[in-house]
């Protein structure tokens, strides 16, 4: 039974040389017999950005046109997959993710000093717990997961891992107007019936205090507590179909009320009155066949009330973290699509070795403040961006990735271009 069932999730989650499937599965696709699976993947990048990181670059571009490049390194994400089969059906995984080696802060009210905001630094390095689920499998066809878990909206949030990207950051238009990687507590029903892979999802709603005019609603998955707020509930539907040998196609969307969903929780004014709908409508597709990856999304937004969030309680206490002075946008949108040639597939001696190597073009636009509120303009949130690069597997677990892009702003402001590198792997130990 056992073994039945972790073939399973293998066929679900397996990605390689198919189209891809769910990340959220990717804890359980080292699917052996074994009862306990270790893995993960991480990266590590090095970015030359040859325009201005000042603060005012937008403000008053032409003080910034010339100011000097400057240089980065980062490593991203480092990321430790656990996955465990009990048996007769239950499973356990978890992944435990590492970003940027930053600093660990938290948010309290303290009651005791007349409700006001403290932070404190708790500890030396950004540490987050993306999934975090029990799973009851009861067959191909229907399995219920319940935790914390990856919301599967978008290309982006289903294939996070490095290598299903060819980029050495995550694609940019989808990371900045959705969460990334957009994980909340909640249940999960999944499974798989002949060419269709179908997901849906109860989770903890967004919180619109976090919701901004550059990054839409980017934040609204994270909480400065320690524990996430569910005043208002949230769910989302994805469906994979497979037909077509080497297509993985898919809808998804998400619908839920965020204004509210803090804490406090004030039972008067903006707070009470508004909803702040927020629903997301995303296609994307992967295409893994002939020596050729293609991949491709479209995204769109809405968020009702738009132009009430900047009066909600928590965002004009000065003393919260929850500050924002920007209007927050109606409507957000994000398109891409990028494609790659393994030219090492026209090599014997190569392709033999299960070298890779290849050749991509990246190209997208997006907009988080793709409507005006009240009035008010943001143009730099416009952006079209263009990459071109390689990406080199001496190994099928691992990759090594270059560069160049250019994000193209509109013509008042200074175009971005950069030069980007990378390694990066993704496997399992045991």
């Amino acid at each position: 039974m056992r073994k039945a069932i972790m073939a399973t999730l293998l066929a679900s989650a397996c990605s390689g040389m198919m189209a891809q499937t769910s990340a959220g599965d990717s804890v359980m696709t080292h699917a052996s017999g074994k009862r306990l699976s270790v893995g993960g993947y991480g990266e590590v990048t090095f970015s030359r950005n040859y325009f201005s990181d000042h603060v005012s670059r937008y403000s008053q571009p032409e003080q910034h046109k010339n100011d000097p490049n400057h240089n980065r390194f980062d490593i991203p994400h480092a990321v430790i997959y656990l996955g465990y089969d009990f048996g007769k059906g239950w499973t356990f995984g978890t992944e435990i993710e590492f970003e940027h080696g930053g600093t660990g802060i938290a948010y309290e009210k303290e009651d005791e000093e007349g409700g006001e905001w403290e932070q404190e630094t708790e500890k030396g390095g950004e540490v987050e717990l993306e999934q975090f689920w029990i799973q009851k499998s009861f067959g191909q066809h229907a399995n219920i997961r319940a935790g914390h878990i990856v919301v599967p909206v978008g290309l982006n949030n289903a294939h996070h891992e490095p290598l299903n990207f060819f980029t050495v950051s995550r694609p940019e238009g989808e990371n900045t107007i959705l969460p990334s990687t957009w994980h909340q507590t909640g249940v999960s029903f999944w499974g798989r019936h002949g060419d269709f892979r179908y997901e849906a999802q109860l989770v903890a709603g967004l919180n619109a205090d976090h919701f901004t005019n550059v990054g839409w609603i980017h934040k609204g998955h994270k909480s400065p507590m320690e524990y996430d707020v569910a005043n208002k509930f949230g769910a989302a539907l994805r469906l994979d179909n497979y037909t077509v040998p080497g297509l993985r196609m898919a809808l998804s969307g998400y619908y839920g009320h965020s204004i509210g969903n803090s804490y406090p929780r004030n039972a008067n004014g903006v707070d009470s009155e508004y909803k702040g709908k927020v629903a997301i409508g995303s296609f994307d597709f992967t295409y893994n066949r002939h020596n050729w990856i293609v991949r491709g999304q479209a995204d769109y937004g809405y968020l009702s009330d738009a132009d009430q969030l900047k009066y909600v309680y928590n965002r004009l206490n000065s003393k919260s973290p929850f500050k924002h002075s920007a209007f927050v946008s109606k409507n957000a949108y994000a398109v891409g699509i990028e494609a790659g040639y393994d030219i090492f597939s026209q090599i014997e001696r190569l392709r033999n070795d299960r070298q890779k190597l290849y050749v991509f073009g990246r190209y997208e636009m997006y907009n988080p403040y793709a409507s005006n509120t009240k009035g008010t303009a943001y143009d730099y949130t416009e952006v079209k961006r263009v990459a071109a690069g390689v990406n080199y597997y001496p190994i099928p677990q691992i990759v090594v990735k270059a560069e160049y892009s250019q994000r193209f702003l509109k013509k008042m402001y200074n175009d971005e271009p950069s030069l980007n590198i990378s390694v990066a792997y993704e496997g399992f130990f045991r």
